[in-house]
């Protein structure tokens, strides 16, 4: 039913995000490129701030049950029920699979550090916690989820808080921590004609931590024109899930609001301080995301570490479960359902459902032996995706985009990315070659669905104005529409909205950095953020 309340729905969204893999992920950040490292994904907050203002109360007006649904409403005929069948199968099997796969990736490196097992022994634990997770949530529903998610992101929270503690006192303070990161400086090479430091939350012209080109890239670009499971733009994925599941337009902004101020200022600075902590106590790791990991089995005093194992087991099972949830959903309601047996009875829908989410486990196992570097999947999945935000973003305000405008952009994404990565010899997983592949790759699939849809029909009049009356976007973009359906009264989305954007991103980035100030011992300007 759609009756959640906007906190469990908001806090679903932060636990879903806040997975196994998050903390090392991090680490792995931090211990390459410095606290800056963060704006692969600090940058993200810009588009979720749009769907709070812009796009939360479309989606929920949009009364969809999926949001690859969605196609069929805002499109019609064969092209439509293409691209709900492609996305179904690219984004419920292929991306999802690759997600589960680095989920799977850092619960074993967990297992492996804390047990000292195989690699292969790990993974098959996690093979069992997936079919205990799959079988709580086909049981439960998206409700069971919900509430499920809400208790673990609790004993989440509280236990990185802790290790955050325990790993500052390892390192003999803050104080002490800033004195020692200097050294890690001075090795990196950033003392030197001042160029940066491991500390800074924006990089410096020269940094030895970060090139300059990928903050750029980072802030001015990736918001907006790449996809990403839980920043997607416009509003996605298991966001959309939870936006269209709240009781109302209002619960559904507040929940995604919500869900930004926690997921960017709230949870972030427990981890980085352990990532700190471990470029300290583990030097120079061949896999620096396994400090985090490290730093809890040496440091954390033994009557904990079962409870951060839970935590971590918590993490991954409230991640897992969505995942699932998710990608079943698109297999079985969007693909299965519409394309291949239509009108049979809801027990086999179910059955199907939970076959679904079977084949999802088996096939990201496999992922997950494919897998090095979670961080490096991060980075691979957003260059995938580069250049689709910005027809993601348009297609609720233009009425001239059409199926073939989305179609085009996911294939062009995936080529241009895949080719500058293959012929090219780019690697994703290096700062600077991937501010050329998204550059690249936004430019190219951005000529390549513009093209397309002026080379395209537009939607039918009837499809079009259906569209615009369920779901009341603003005139700006709807001229024709709009003039034919003078009725209706649209959303007022124009400068109101822009401010509230703004003030939006200004809150929660000052929080984020006002918090990590007063964390570094930095008490005025922490201050002066946070005010």
């Amino acid at each position: 039913g759609r009756n959640v309340p906007w906190w469990l729905a908001g806090t679903s969204m932060v636990a879903t995000t806040f997975a196994a893999d998050t903390p090392l992920a991090v680490t792995g950040f931090v211990a390459k490129n410095g606290i800056a490292g963060n704006w692969l994904w600090w940058n993200m907050l810009a588009s979720g701030m749009l769907t709070v203002f812009f796009y939360a109360r479309l989606w929920r007006r949009s009364g969809v049950m999926t949001d690859i649904e969605f196609a069929e409403i805002r499109y019609a005929g064969p092209p439509a029920a293409f691209l709900r069948g492609f996305r179904a199968l690219y984004l419920g099997l292929l991306i999802n699979c690759i997600i589960l796969g680095w989920v799977n990736l850092a619960m074993a490196k967990i297992l492996e550090l804390v047990f000292g097992i195989s690699k292969g022994e790990a993974l098959w634990i996690v093979v069992g916690l997936i079919l205990l997770t799959s079988a709580i949530s086909t049981l439960s529903g998206l409700w069971g989820v919900l509430v499920t998610d809400l208790f673990q992101f609790v004993i989440k929270m509280g236990m990185v808080i802790v290790l955050a503690v325990v790993a500052v006192e390892a390192v003999g303070g803050i104080d002490a921590m800033r004195v020692k990161l200097a050294a890690v400086d001075q090795l990196r090479g950033a003392t030197t004609g001042g160029r940066g430091s491991v500390l800074s939350f924006v990089p410096d012209v020269g940094s030895a931590w970060m090139p300059m080109i990928t903050f750029f890239v980072y802030i001015a670009v990736n918001w907006w024109a790449t996809w990403y499971p839980g920043a997607e733009p416009g509003g996605g994925g298991y966001v959309a899930q939870r936006m269209l599941s709240a009781k109302d337009e209002k619960h559904s902004l507040l929940a995604t609001l919500w869900f930004n101020i926690a997921h960017y200022a709230i949870r972030p600075w427990p981890w980085i301080l352990v990532a700190l902590a471990s470029l300290i106590l583990y030097p120079g790791l061949a896999d620096p995301e396994t400090g985090y990991v490290r730093v809890m089995v040496d440091h954390l005093p033994s009557s904990l570490r079962g409870l951060m194992v839970a935590a971590f087991a918590a993490a991954f099972m409230s991640t897992i479960a969505t995942h699932l949830n998710w990608g079943a959903s698109y297999l079985v309601n969007d693909f299965y359902r519409r394309f291949v047996r239509r009108g049979d009875s809801e027990s086999h829908y179910v059955l199907m459902s939970r076959l679904a989410t079977l084949v999802l486990t088996v096939i990201s196992a496999a992922v997950a032996f494919r897998i090095e570097s979670i961080g490096g999947a991060w980075k691979l999945l957003i260059v995938t995706g580069a250049g689709t935000g910005g027809v993601l973003l348009l297609r609720w305000y233009w009425w001239r985009i059409n199926a073939w405008s989305e179609v085009s952009a996911m294939i062009a994404a995936f080529v241009v990315s895949l080719l500058l990565q293959t012929a090219g010899g780019l690697d994703s997983d290096q700062p600077r070659d991937f501010a050329y592949i998204v550059l690249t790759t936004v430019a190219v699939t951005t000529a390549v669905w513009l093209a397309v849809t002026y080379l395209t029909r537009p939607e039918s009049e009837a499809t079009l104005e259906a569209f615009y009356r369920r779901t009341r976007p603003s005139r700006t973009g709807w001229g024709p529409v709009a003039a034919r359906a003078a009725d209706v009264r649209p959303s007022a989305d124009g400068l109101a909205n822009l401010l509230d954007w703004f003030a939006g991103c200004v809150l929660v980035y000052g929080a984020l950095f006002g918090v990590g100030k007063l964390l570094l011992h930095e008490t005025a300007p922490g201050v002066l953020l946070i005010a």
